[in-house]
């Protein structure tokens, strides 16, 4: 794997990285007031804020298992001291107390966490964490009537698709259904999706490239590619074309504007896996993904804090969605 040593080294870099850290913590008295990162958070401290450090981590546990002499002993030894039970019972009293604290961003990412570090020496310590998860969503869905349609963290078409994958690998099929038929509720009438006002400036997600992505999970593939060209009729013929084109990026230092960065890369992951579908343009969109990775790529592991604290995953996600 090309750049699994340099993605690990700055995953373990960022994620031994204390501050700057946010905790969005929000205290329940004034003994509740005490937001060390790692007292708060024994396992997911460090690499900016909680969720960022979950998916970091979940980075190191797919690096190490697909590429482990790339990758190195340094993210096991990380992993080692961060994914303790003592720690990540400590982590899933947290999310039991506070019921919308990550969700569902967070959530997903965790979820994904637990799935990956099956069969590994991780996997028993992290099993109530999925556990707790599992439960939360399940309590979730049904009072979610709508679905949030942005392009950032409570995009609930990314987390739904991350956790219909991870409950799938943990062998939950009541978790993976109730997700299959609210995705089917949520979005399977759209069409003919208005994509001109795509991105906004902050995203990090393309609304439409990422519901596409949750249908193609969701709906059998003899109906996906259907519904697809229904939903976004012209891709990667004479519509759309700027879902296809490379965000402009001015200042990667700035957390938000920088999330920009990581829309070309979730475009890319989704582009690769959609285009399948549309085998009359599938060439196009994988050739828009491999404009999008190229133009970031140097900003995953040497730009700021801003952007290396959270892009590896997103240029995993791309990677990994390359035909192989």
């Amino acid at each position: 794997m090309k750049y699994a040593a340099a993605w690990a080294d700055i995953a373990c870099q960022v994620l031994d990285t204390t501050y700057p850290y946010a905790t969005q913590h929000a205290s329940t008295g004034p003994d509740d007031v005490d937001v060390t990162p790692d007292r708060l958070h024994p396992a997911f401290h460090g690499s900016y804020d909680w969720h960022s450090s979950v998916h970091m981590q979940w980075s190191l546990v797919r690096l190490v298992t697909l590429a482990p002499e790339e990758a190195g002993q340094r993210p096991i030894e990380l992993l080692d001291r961060r994914l303790t039970p003592e720690a990540i019972a400590v982590e899933a009293a947290y999310l039991r107390e506070r019921p919308s604290y990550e969700r569902p961003y967070g959530w997903a990412w965790a979820a994904m966490l637990v799935a990956a570090t099956r069969g590994t020496r991780w996997a028993d310590a992290l099993t109530p964490l999925g556990d707790v998860i599992a439960e939360l969503v399940l309590a979730w869905l049904p009072k979610q009537v709508y679905p949030v349609r942005h392009g950032v963290h409570l995009n609930s078409a990314f987390a739904l698709a991350l956790l219909h994958e991870a409950y799938g690998e943990l062998g939950r099929p009541d978790v993976v259904e109730a997700i299959r038929l609210r995705a089917l509720e949520w979005y399977g009438a759209d069409n003919a999706y208005d994509t001109r006002f795509e991105p906004s400036g902050t995203d990090f997600l393309s609304p439409a490239l990422t519901e596409a992505e949750l249908m193609r999970r969701v709906l059998p593939s003899s109906e996906f590619g259907d519904w697809l060209a229904a939903f976004l009729p012209g891709l990667g013929a004479d519509a759309h074309q700027h879902l296809l084109d490379v965000p402009a990026t001015v200042d990667s230092t700035d957390g938000q504007l920088a999330h920009l960065d990581g829309l070309a890369l979730s475009r890319a992951w989704q582009l690769r896996s959609i285009a399948p579908a549309l085998p009359y343009v599938a060439d196009v969109l994988r050739a828009a993904a491999d404009r999008q990775v190229e133009a970031v790529l140097p900003t995953v592991t040497d730009g700021d804090f801003m952007s290396t604290h959270w892009l590896v995953s997103f240029a995993l996600l791309a990677d990994q969605a390359q035909p192989r």
